[in-house]
């Protein structure tokens, strides 16, 4: 693991597996199905796909608020190892190394009127991981709370008021206070911005950067939306069936995709200008079941560019160019069409 990564993913599968009745069926939905991923102290990488591909279940397994299946997830923890670097495997950890591990590792969730608990005030929802954890006194708690608050652009003043007294953008940012309150190093955006307007997402965006500069944060940014995702995002990961088939710079993915699939969801992006059109590429069927995946590629029975080999052959993650791969056999054969080509 280079010294300059933060958290490495290898083999991450979650599979849920399907019931008949009262029994299991011996069939699994193959949610997550062998994810390696790495991510650099201070970045952003996104993770981005059809609903349903997998990546919020992604999210949550590196943070084992779901327990994986099956892979190993090293992160550099300091809470673990007291005042060292500690390279600890996550999905093997205690129930009480996890709680350590709390402090380092958090989640800001899609929704914030469902994250947010009706009964409690904001001062109690956003000092709740201090209080659990322990650390601080009550007064210092107080003083924490009111501090947060402020940083992500709400005042004292709001401590005291329940979350039905806010709009959809300020409640989002309580829940980003809260994800703030016991100073983590890494933490898991799961499409943050989704439930709000384009107005109040771009304020949230922003809000992220800015607290990422100034605190160091490291982000998995899981969304579908690719104009957000590309303002954000330091790499791209593009997920497809519980699979990434293609990661690479932000800039890299998004002018030269090296996958049909990314291509297409390029093709979708809309662009601001009235006069301009871009060539929609519209798959065709539906996303095959993921408790049944075809043989071969998992994309080819949607993609154009399918040949025989990919309906056979499950092609490897591979070097697609200068900090790029994707899972594709025709990689040196197509040319694909990115954002700026248009």
């Amino acid at each position: 693991m280079q010294p300059d990564v933060l958290l490495q993913v290898t083999g991450l599968r979650k599979h849920f597996p399907t019931r008949s009745g009262l029994f299991h069926t011996g069939s699994a939905v193959k949610a997550v199905d062998g994810v390696d991923l790495t991510i650099k102290a201070g970045e952003t990488i996104s993770l981005v796909g059809e609903s349903g591909c997998g990546k919020s279940t992604t999210g949550r397994s590196i943070l084992r608020l779901i327990e994986p299946s099956e892979g190993e997830i090293l992160f550099r923890s300091r809470a673990i190892g007291g005042s060292s670097e500690t390279l600890v495997n996550v999905a093997t950890l205690s129930s009480s190394q996890m709680k350590l591990l709390r402090r380092e590792m958090q989640i800001i969730f899609q929704d914030p009127y469902s994250s947010l608990d009706p009964r409690m005030n904001v001062a109690d929802i956003v000092g709740e991981p201090l209080r659990i954890q322990g650390v601080l006194t009550r007064a210092e708690r107080r003083d924490r709370v009111i501090h947060l608050l402020e940083a992500v652009g709400l005042g004292g003043d709001h401590a005291k008021r329940f979350p039905h007294e806010f709009s959809g953008g300020q409640r989002q940012r309580i829940g980003i206070a809260r994800a703030l309150a016991l100073t983590p190093r890494f933490i898991v955006a799961d499409e943050p911005v989704s439930a709000l307007d384009v107005s109040i997402q771009a304020q949230v965006v922003n809000l992220l950067q800015d607290l990422q500069a100034e605190m160091g944060l490291t982000y998995l940014f899981i969304a579908h939306d690719l104009s957000v995702v590309r303002h954000i995002s330091n790499r791209v990961a593009v997920m497809y069936l519980g699979r990434i088939v293609e990661i690479g710079s932000s800039k890299a993915v998004f002018s030269r995709p090296q996958h049909p699939y990314t291509e297409a969801l390029l093709s979708a992006v809309p662009i601001p200008d009235p006069d301009s059109a871009r060539a929609r590429i519209r798959l065709h069927g539906d996303v095959p079941n993921p408790s049944a995946p075809p043989p071969g590629c998992p994309f080819h029975p949607r993609c154009s560019y399918a040949t025989a080999q990919c309906r056979e052959q499950v092609p490897a993650l591979r070097d697609a160019g200068p900090d790029q791969q994707a899972s594709c056999h025709r990689i040196e054969e197509l040319t694909l069409a990115g954002i700026n080509d248009h």
